[in-house]
């Protein structure tokens, strides 16, 4: 890999980047569009940033509906024009006795997973407060539809939905202009939820926060642009943009919330 791009990223999305660039020859040398699986806003900005090194292709991405947070990512050579059936996703309804029942992302998630499945072959799961949704990868569609008959001891049958009869989710992210003594995790998760630096820093080492969708016990983790962190019962927070120093010396920054 080239060493300038290296430089730009952390020691651990190295895999990742290597696995794109294999996907970025591989849609050069065969002419030809190359589909992901569902990426994080992260990995959907690094695949960009390296697409956008080629001026002989394209990155679109698509995740079943307009503010998707998890996508597939089509990379392509100029004469394609992709449409969403080229991004290969399902979407499911659950059915479930809504009187009798409640379900929760946890556990919607881990059933789906313990069914054998990737991570990355699942898309948002999506809720109303009562009706519950989520997308995949067509290409396991049909097994989860079969294997999938209970999420916890709660019946459930799997309904295919259209796109278009996708739920808004109940939570809206909300852009704040903010500014940064540093883009520390625990400074981050202080600001964005607004509770001490010393509280940020005991949910990090009692093992509460995610970065990325992994696990990260380092309070003093640099949180860089399209990051995002999970805070269990906060919510998330994502750096959307920095935008240089004040006068005296702190960060700049747009970052979204999503509370829960």
């Amino acid at each position: 890999m080239d060493k300038n791009i290296e430089q730009h990223f952390r020691k651990e999305e190295i895999p990742f980047i290597d696995a794109s660039t294999d996907l970025i020859d591989e849609a050069l040398n065969q002419y030809r569009p190359i589909l992901t699986k569902f990426l994080n806003p992260r990995q959907v900005y690094i695949l960009t940033t390296l697409v956008n090194r080629h001026s002989d292709l394209s990155v679109s991405y698509f995740g079943g509906y307009k503010k998707a947070e998890m996508k597939r990512c089509l990379i392509y050579p100029d004469y394609f024009e992709p449409t969403n059936n080229d991004f290969q996703i399902k979407a499911f309804e659950i059915r479930y006795p809504v009187k009798f029942s409640k379900l929760r992302h946890s556990k919607i998630l881990g059933t789906l997973l313990g069914s054998g499945v990737e991570r990355s072959t699942i898309g948002d799961i999506l809720t109303d407060g009562h009706r519950w949704q989520f997308l995949c990868t067509k290409e396991i569609s049909d097994f989860l539809k079969m294997q999938i008959n209970s999420i916890g001891k709660t019946k459930v049958s799997l309904i295919e939905t259209d796109f278009s009869d996708i739920i808004i989710p109940e939570n809206e992210w909300k852009d704040e202009s903010t500014t940064l003594s540093s883009f520390r995790m625990d400074n981050l998760i202080s600001e964005g939820f607004n509770i001490s630096r010393s509280d940020a820093k005991e949910l990090v080492n009692h093992q509460k926060v995610h970065l990325n969708w992994a696990l990260n016990n380092r309070p003093d983790s640099e949180i860089t642009t399209h990051d995002v962190v999970s805070v269990r019962r906060y919510g998330r927070i994502r750096l959307k943009r920095q935008e240089g120093q004040t006068k005296r010396g702190k960060y700049r920054a747009i970052i979204s919330v999503l509370k829960k």
